[in-house]
Order: C-alpha cells, then sequence, then structure tokens
C-alpha cells in the first residue's frame, strides 16, 4: 500500500482506479465489507484499488467538541487499512478550502482529474461536499457525465442493527469487549512503541512497559486486563493502566501495562496492545502505598480473568 499525504504530493494523476471514500474510524466489519467490495471490482477490471479518508475527520473540523472520541489513531488506522491489501490510501487534509469545494468540484478535481476514477463504491449515507450535498443519488445521477460507474456499499448487519463506528464506541463505553471484538473482527486494541518512563512501577514493585498516547481523546480510560503481541512473536498477559496518572499528578495519556510472569528489559518494540476486559476506572488514590495495594489487587483480578478464559 502506498500512503498520499496530501493531493500535491499525488506527482502524476493515476492512469484509473476504482476508489471508495470514508472515514473508516476503527476499519471494523462493516468498512472491511466495503473494501472487499472494492477489491471484487478491482479483480474484475485490472484497476488499483484507492482510498480516500480525511484529517482531521470532517466533522472534527466543523464541530470539534462534539466530534465522537476516535476508535483509533491515525497511525493505527493506517495499519489497519494496509491489512485490507488495498494499492493507495490518499489522506486528504480537511480544512476550510476542501470544507468550500462544492460537491461538483469535489468529484472532478479529485476523483476524475487526479484519480481517473473508473468505479466509485459509495455508502449511501456518505455526504460530501459544500453542505453536504454530495451523495450516492447526486453521484448516481452524474456518474455518465463524470465517466465513472457507482455502486453502493453492502450494509452488514449484526443482530438488528448496522456494524457501525457508533456501535463499537457503544460497546466500549458499556465495557463490552467481547461485543466490540464481534463488531471490529478482532480485539479492540491500541498500539505503540515501548519507551522510557518515570520507572515508578518498578520501584512498587510492579514494573511496566509505557506507551505514550499523545491524544487525550482516547475512548479507552482505566485498568484493563489484556493481552500484548509483538515481543518475540508471543502472546502475553497483563493489566494496564490507561490516563494521566492523577496520583503522581500526570498530564499526558499514557498506556502502562504490567505484564504477567514476565521479566525483560523491551524498549524499542513497537506493540499491540489488546483490551479484553475493563477491571475498574481510573482513580486518584491519597499515597504511593495506596496506589501499590490496588495495583495488586487489579493484578489478582486480571490473573482471575485470564483463568476464566482457560
Amino acid at each position: 500500500m502506498k500512503l498520499i499525504r496530501g493531493l500535491y504530493n499525488l506527482t502524476r494523476p493515476l492512469r484509473a482506479s476504482v476508489v471508495t471514500i470514508g472515514n473508516f474510524d476503527g476499519v471494523h466489519r462493516g468498512h472491511q465489507l466495503v473494501i472487499e467490495q472494492l477489491r471484487r471490482v478491482a479483480n474484475d477490471t485490472g484497476l488499483p484499488t484507492v482510498v480516500i479518508i480525511f484529517e482531521p475527520q470532517p466533522v472534527e473540523f466543523f464541530a470539534p467538541a462534539k466530534a465522537p472520541k476516535r476508535l483509533a489513531r491515525f497511525r493505527e488506522k493506517i495499519a489497519y487499512l494496509k491489512a485490507q491489501q488495498i494499492d493507495y490510501l490518499l489522506c486528504l487534509h480537511f480544512d476550510e478550502t476542501l470544507a468550500e469545494l462544492s460537491a461538483e468540484d469535489f468529484v472532478q478535481r479529485i476523483l476524475v482529474d487526479k484519480l481517473n476514477t473508473g468505479h466509485l463504491v459509495i455508502g449511501d449515507d456518505f455526504h460530501f461536499g459544500k453542505n453536504r450535498l454530495g451523495n450516492f443519488r447526486f453521484l448516481q445521477q452524474n456518474s455518465e457525465r463524470f465517466g465513472f460507474s457507482v455502486d453502493e456499499t453492502e450494509t452488514l448487519m449484526h443482530g438488528a442493527s448496522r456494524v457501525s463506528s457508533t456501535r463499537v464506541r457503544e460497546c466500549i463505553h458499556n465495557d463490552d469487549f467481547d461485543g466490540a471484538k464481534e463488531l471490529l473482527g478482532r480485539p479492540y486494541s491500541l498500539s505503540g512503541r515501548i519507551a522510557h518512563g518515570k520507572k515508578l512501577g518498578r520501584e512498587l514493585g510492579f514494573p511496566t512497559i509505557n506507551i505514550k498516547m499523545g491524544d487525550k481523546t482516547l475512548i479507552v480510560k482505566g485498568i484493563f486486563a489484556v493481552q500484548v503481541k509483538g515481543i518475540d512473536n508471543r502472546e502475553l498477559r497483563g493489566v494496564a493502566s490507561i490516563g494521566t496518572r492523577p496520583t503522581v499528578n500526570g498530564v499526558d495519556t499514557i498506556l502502562e501495562v504490567y505484564i504477567l510472569d514476565f521479566d525483560r528489559d523491551v524498549y524499542g518494540y513497537r506493540v499491540v496492545v489488546e483490551f479484553l476486559h475493563k477491571i475498574r476506572n481510573e482513580e486518584k488514590f491519597d499515597s504511593l502505598e495506596e496506589l501499590s495495594a490496588h495495583i495488586a489487587q487489579d493484578t489478582e483480578k486480571a490473573k482471575a480473568f485470564f483463568n476464566r478464559e482457560v
């Protein structure tokens, strides 16, 4: 997969392509079905696949205070999309210029002039262009003039409702990580490179790996039973804390994991931390001794969870 950040980095227009557009937050099973549909068209036509995403997401540009928390950070979204075996990922910077672009100009300047779109796969609920006037009906009515065919995406149902990023968020808010896994097609996870921390966990008798999250709008916060992947092809179990560490007056969002039955220096490894079960919310304690006692309790609860999983 080739990542293209901004149209200016697409130095030469593509000769032809099959395209889909969306936010793809979380790249859940519904998104995966869309891309599978895109790949089928690509296989039939011999054209490369292009997925278009926006950064920031449009709702984050227009109403940042009301924007839902992301299921995945940008780097994680790229990794999930790369796993879907697409050819090009075009990330458009969503700013005032793009927001003011009419639906017709969006199609002409991007889909036609730059991507030479031969076929477009689009959701029936997707809108684009100034005042959100572009939609599936607009594209269908004008496809002959633009020179490409257009299909609606297939709707994936789970139970009585469609699979969506909103449903995944609801599962996580309700601490239903099994439900989130069903919708995502994989456990909900965060990833990053293990960095040096303040070694407080080691002083308390619970040495942790530390991953700086940076973005404070993460959907998860608290203490969790987790699985860690990325260290010597092993699947390691642990108890994770994600938040700002209020007991020690922390500011940045940090993901800390105490890996059970493990004692190695693994700085520099890039790992995936899969969230399996929530133990409790993040709390501020009056002393490090009280914090240490709760970490010990969290560890026992994580072990009990894993024993039930066996």
